[in-house]
């Protein structure tokens, strides 16, 4: 790898810093650009009923701030933020978002657009790192600070003549905060304070982006701090966050700023942006969820989240999103599925907090279901499947039946090369213990009790085309039985495990039985069960099914 043309991170000069031993103990204001910064990175940009749909599920979930768009760079996003005023789609207590570059003719359309609005915020930006101003725009700092200036003046005398009575708060972006010299960063944006002047009854707002995440988490979090503790009427600021997550640690980055002072984040769903996209902030929220603290978003229906988010952007959730991947919940491995069957089997016994190993968080509490937990492939472990055959059919099966059954269900999942479905597995468990008629098949039988616990039975047996008439006595109906069907097929056999539940609640719910048949002339072991609404014929059939396996 070509490693010589890159330089090193440049550290951050801090004294004491303070974010590495504090905790989140309470939600930020949650801010959504998907429909600015997101729909912008969208091969196909959203057209205005899946923008109206999406800004409608985000009110929906919580968010009190929406950015729209960025009225004076298209006609699209103008006539959108027109669409949603004129026709009062916005909640009292929503605040919709708008952005702007530092030019007259750029600020004059974007302040036309809110007109009648009843809380907007106005975001101003301009590009602040080195290579931006030397490349990009050929100025050095004073001259960046004074379009920062200006472009602050020109959006408060628009907020001084308004007569609409639109509630306007400010916004500020140094944009590519990371790259940029944070004394230069802490210098442009207390320039545009005192513009503003800002009062703890009329706060603003600085935005730090990590326009572009050049660094790691830590030293993003060292920026923020320098700026949160050298900003001037700190009282009357809002400090938010914008990451963006080019070396994969957006997440990480606006936690570790919201350690260092930040009070607000800007993010999208699922983490939709350009280049490797925004922090994703309902993985932000949820990572709240999971330590205690209220997200102050509503995701408890994650399936409506990814349907909302898919629909409208035709982009795609990968199935090991956090939290809403379709894969997130489930485990393949033999000693997951076992110890999470273990530890779920625990905790449904427990009103304590959640406690289950390799689930961070209740599935249900984000509308997820359990049936999904344990997925059944070749690599699955005894435990996933009995699982599974509990969680979805009832059935709990014994420890004799999991081990002989995970071999089976390796191979069809080998053979096929797929993972096993729920109703698969249980078609499988069905065909291979249960439904086995071949070579004998019971059609009917009587038991008479002859006292002394003893019963004699008398069966009809099927095999093939022939019909036998069997009787046999013994210590209650099984032994009778298997006293008589031994004489029937020449085999001496015993019952080594017997074991039957109900499959279903209420009076009407089916029996199953399992046995485990010792074969007395080599002693192998052969297993059978079989279901009926009545447990002695479902043990009768167990048996059945049983000697059929052992004879094949």
């Amino acid at each position: 790898m070509n490693t010589n043309k890159y330089e090193p991170m440049q550290t951050v000069q801090i004294e004491n810093r303070t974010w590495p031993s504090k905790v989140i103990t309470q939600a930020p204001e949650w801010c959504s650009v998907d429909l600015r910064d997101g729909n912008q990175a969208l091969e196909v940009p959203m057209n205005l009923e899946q923008k109206i749909d999406f800004f409608n599920y985000l009110v929906k979930v919580g968010f009190k701030t929406i950015e729209i768009g960025f009225p004076a760079a298209s006609d699209t996003d103008y006539n959108f933020t027109r669409y949603l005023i004129e026709n009062n789609m916005i909640p009292e207590d929503v605040a919709i978002q708008v952005l702007t570059q530092s030019r007259q003719s750029i600020i004059d359309k974007t302040m036309s657009s809110l007109h009648g609005a009843k809380k907007a915020i106005v975001h101003l930006y301009n590009s602040t790192s080195k290579v931006q101003r030397e490349y990009v725009f050929g100025f050095g700092e004073e001259e960046c600070i004074k379009l920062a200036v200006d472009g602050a003046r020109m959006i408060q005398e628009y907020i001084d003549n308004d007569t609409s009575g639109t509630q306007f708060i400010r916004e500020y972006s140094p944009e590519s905060f990371s790259s940029t010299e944070t004394d230069f960063a802490i210098e442009i944006c207390n320039a545009v304070l005192d513009c503003w002047k800002p009062t703890p009854d009329n706060k603003v707002i600085i935005n730090l982006p990590e326009t572009v995440e050049v660094t790691t988490p830590n030293i993003y979090a060292d920026k923020v701090e320098l700026v949160h503790t050298h900003l001037k009427y700190r009282e009357s600021v809002i400090l938010s966050i914008h990451t963006h997550n080019d070396r994969g640690t957006g997440i990480a980055s606006s936690e570790l700023g919201l350690l260092a002072g930040a009070q607000r984040v800007e993010g999208t769903l699922f983490g939709n942006g350009e280049r490797t996209g925004n922090a994703d902030i309902i993985t932000l929220a949820l990572n709240m969820m999971m330590q205690g603290v209220e997200p102050g978003l509503d995701f408890r229906d994650i399936n409506e989240a990814v349907a909302v988010y898919e629909d409208n952007t035709g982009m795609h959730v990968s199935e090991r999103h956090p939290y809403s991947g379709k894969l997130v919940f489930s485990a393949f491995s033999g000693s997951h599925q076992d110890a999470i069957k273990k530890c779920m089997e625990r905790q449904s016994k427990s009103s304590g907090t959640w406690s289950v190993a390799y689930l961070p968080i209740d599935p249900k509490d984000i509308g997820r279901s359990y049936e999904p937990i344990i997925r059944i492939n070749s690599q699955s472990g005894k435990g996933g499947v009995a699982y599974v055959m509990e969680q979805c059919f009832g059935l709990v099966l014994p420890r004799s039946f999991q081990k002989d059954f995970i071999s089976i269900i390796k191979s069809e999942s080998e053979k096929n090369g797929m993972e096993l479905l729920p109703q698969q597995v249980f078609d499988l468990f069905d065909e291979t213990y249960i439904n086995v008629f071949t070579p004998y098949m019971l059609e009917k039988y009587t038991e008479t009790d002859i006292g002394d616990k003893n019963s004699e039975v008398k069966a009809t047996i099927r095999k093939n085309d022939q019909v036998f008439k069997i009787h046999g006595k013994g210590n209650g109906l099984l032994d009778a039985f298997v006293n008589a069907f031994s004489e029937l097929t020449g085999i001496s056999f015993s019952i080594n495990m017997y074991n039957e539940h109900s499959m279903n609640s209420g009076t009407d719910s089916a029996a199953i039985t399992y046995v485990e048949l010792r074969n007395n002339e080599d002693g192998n072991i052969y297993l059978g069960a079989g279901v009926s609404s009545s447990v002695t014929k479902s043990s009768i059939r167990a048996i059945v099914s049983g000697i059929n396996r052992m004879i094949k």
